[in-house]
């Protein structure tokens, strides 16, 4: 298993965590996702490392912005 932790701009509320959750947990192989809405840090677990421009497009689809570490 693989972790990654990303940041996401622009939630704001339990809503944004749900759908930032639902987005990036669809992508094959991401076992789990955990969303810290005071931080904007996204952790991600998965079977093997995944590609940025995935979560990317996953938190786009949610409507936020994934920032550049």
């Amino acid at each position: 298993m693989v972790t990654s932790t990303y940041h996401v701009k622009g939630m704001t509320c339990g809503h944004c965590v749900n759908s930032v959750s639902a987005e990036v947990g669809a992508i094959p192989g991401v076992s789990d996702v955990q969303v810290d809405l005071a931080t904007g840090q996204v952790t991600v677990t998965s079977e093997s490392p995944l590609d940025t421009g995935t979560v990317r497009a996953a938190v786009d689809e949610a409507g936020y912005d994934l920032v550049e570490a």
